[in-house]
């Protein structure tokens, strides 16, 4: 089955030319089957760039999706237009009410920032609560998921003292995991922060299982079964061309900034960098997607309820 956008917004011209199955909402009105609802709350910037990475990796599994894109109620964004975030993009506010099977927090460039010092910071931190009420399971990636262990669990996060950029192999810490299903015991993912969440403090919190980590960057994917939610702090979504697009927009605004690792064959940045990540990536959201599909109500106002 396909996921269901607009047919105007700029992923399902992008997606329908990879092959993805996409459907506009008067065909997926000719379906006699509940879609599942999944909601992007996006916080990147880029907005474009980051709704098509998604909605990629969700869109790519058997079943039918029907993907809604959130905001932040009063937070503006400056790096997409007024006209694409008016058409397809509505408030927190306008959503409370409603209820999804899944639901997506996206990071965020504000790692520098105490999460306290965060300007949506309170909403934020409603939108989390309202999880466990409205959304059968939550994903937080990057910034997001420091943001949800760190609301419901306490678990800080660390400066490091250089940026973990490039590509780093992670080992398979929970093979019997149905969220790992297909998984190698060793695999590349794509990391680009300035922060790090430790294994100890994770450990030390109940309820918590570290699903994929690294010996170089530490946790990577934590499942958080009490709220129904998954953390991870790096980035399966990235495009093959991600990591090339951060390096040189550093490199010409002369930041401080490091070839990223295992990335560019030989370490050449001239070179074309090669996708090493992306079959784990689909692995990893369809196994999510399938378990939303197995365990959540078909009736959606009971969700919350249990």
């Amino acid at each position: 089955m396909p996921i269901k956008l607009p047919s105007d917004l700029p992923a399902y011209s992008v997606l329908s030319s990879e092959g993805v199955m996409v459907m506009d909402d008067q065909t997926a009105s000719r379906q006699d089957i509940r879609p599942l609802k999944i909601a992007l709350l996006n916080l990147m910037p880029k907005k474009i760039q980051t709704e098509t990475q998604f909605a990629r990796l969700i869109g790519s599994t058997p079943l039918q999706i029907e993907l809604s894109l959130i905001r932040m109620s009063e937070h503006q964004t400056k790096n997409t237009t007024a006209a694409h975030m008016e058409a397809f993009y509505q408030p927190f506010s306008d959503v409370r009410d409603q209820k999804f099977d899944g639901l997506i927090i996206t990071g965020a460039p504000i790692e520098h920032l105490s999460f306290e010092d965060v300007t949506y910071w309170d909403e934020l931190r409603e939108v989390m609560d309202w999880t466990q009420t409205n959304v059968h399971s939550t994903f937080g990636v990057c910034w997001g998921g420091m943001a949800m262990i760190h609301h419901l669990h306490g678990v800080e996060k660390h400066m490091l003292d250089a940026k973990a950029f490039g590509c780093f192999r992670h080992q398979n810490l929970q093979p019997s995991s149905p969220l790992l299903n297909g998984f190698s015991d060793d695999l590349l993912i794509p990391v680009s922060r300035w922060t790090e969440m430790r294994e100890d403090e994770i450990n030390a919190r109940s309820g918590l299982k570290i699903l994929l980590g690294s010996q170089e960057v530490g946790p990577c994917l934590v499942e958080d079964k009490d709220h129904n939610s998954l953390y991870i702090f790096n980035h399966f979504e990235y495009d093959s061309h991600t990591l090339k697009e951060e390096y040189d927009r550093d490199v010409a605004a002369d930041a401080e900034i490091s070839i990223p690792v295992n990335y560019y064959p030989d370490n050449d940045p001239a070179r074309e960098p090669t996708n090493r990540w992306r079959s784990h990536a689909h692995l990893l959201y369809g196994n999510w997607i399938n378990q939303i599909y197995q365990t959540t109500p078909y009736d959606l106002d009971t969700i919350g309820t249990r």
